[in-house]
């Protein structure tokens, strides 16, 4: 009988996992598996189960948002053994998830885990020894992509990322930074920068950009040059939302390393937790690395990241006042006529 590690946070997606783990568990075992079950209790439990206990199983399969995932992803790299996880989403954005082709729905996200195929994704390796599966970034969007509600997402999609960044216009920071690759080199004045092996961030879809292989030995690169006026803020903005390419606002490219310098201590999120603040940072992609439990072909992912984000048939109600007082101030602000 192989022997299964399943690794769950109890707090992740307001505790849903807690009405599906009996099923779960009984289909694990049913397909032959014996299961140990262990339920997260702090911040990086699940990295040190992980690198603990890893070489004792066969399989180890975590639920829970992105940031258990990186966690688990991570004692599994720090146990310096290999093997294939399985993943059950139960966070509010699980771009890695939609990525792949992991159903959202928990019992399918497990069926997934034992018929699936495994796929061979890159994963990023952050100042050599931390880790991050899909995303690490500074700045603006890392505050805003995740606290954005829910509701606004579904409704309005990319409107949404503009309309929580529209509350948050006066506290917005400009970071002066210099960064360097074999592709690409330059510094100036940012708002925001990511690098990302993933097809939504944040819970939105094309935001890393267009052609996208996660596991071509390369990162899709974001840099946002800090706006001057509103006409900038403009462009910048419709850049973001149509995946454009690099502009003079906008910087896109495609690496294998990255290194980040900055004036004053510039504060990271890896995966959507706290990477900690740096002067310096060196961002390698690891082709390859991570044996995930797939469904669908990950190349062929789209259907499932729109799965994830069908629109509702009304916004709630305690949203609606919020969501139009907002929208008629964006209204003001980016019309033509618009005196600055």
């Amino acid at each position: 009988m192989k022997k299964m590690l399943l690794v769950y946070n109890p707090k992740s997606g307001k505790g849903q996992i807690r009405f599906s783990l009996s099923k779960i568990i009984e289909r694990f075992s049913a397909a032959d598996y014996d299961v140990t079950v262990y339920p997260t209790k702090a911040a990086m439990d699940a990295t040190d189960i992980t690198c603990t206990r890893a070489a004792d199983f066969d399989m180890i399969v975590c639920s829970g948002g992105d940031g258990t995932l990186d966690e688990v992803v991570t004692g599994l790299m720090e146990s310096g053994v290999r093997r294939p996880i399985g993943y059950i989403p139960a966070g509010s954005t699980n771009d890695f998830a939609a990525s792949v082709g992991i159903p959202r729905q928990m019992e399918r996200a497990a069926d997934t885990v034992v018929e699936g195929r495994v796929f061979q994704s890159d994963i990023g390796r952050f100042n050599g020894s931390d880790y991050f599966v899909y995303v690490a970034a500074f700045g603006l969007l890392t505050d805003v992509s995740y606290q954005t509600k829910q509701e606004l997402k579904n409704v309005l999609g990319h409107a949404a990322y503009i309309i929580e960044g529209v509350k948050r216009l006066g506290s917005w920071r400009s970071y002066s930074i210099q960064f360097e690759s074999e592709e690409m080199s330059g510094s100036g004045d940012f708002i925001y920068g990511m690098v990302a092996n993933s097809h939504s961030v944040g819970g939105f879809k094309g935001l890393p950009g267009t052609d996208i292989e996660l596991d071509d030995g390369l990162f899709e690169v974001l840099l946002v040059r800090t706006p001057g006026d509103l006409l900038d803020w403009q462009k910048m903005l419709s850049a973001l939302l149509i995946s454009e390419e690099s502009n003079e606002h906008v910087i896109r490219f495609k690496t294998h390393r990255l290194v980040v310098r900055s004036e004053e201590p510039l504060a990271w999120t890896r995966d959507g937790e706290d990477g900690g603040e740096h002067l310096e940072v060196e961002l390698e992609n690891l082709p390859r690395t991570l044996d995930i439990m797939t469904g669908d072909n990950p190349e062929a992912a789209d259907a499932q990241i729109a799965e994830q984000t069908q629109e509702p048939e009304m916004i709630e109600p305690e949203v609606e006042p919020e969501l139009a007082s907002l929208v008629e101030y964006l209204e003001t602000l980016f019309r033509p006529e618009t005196e600055v």
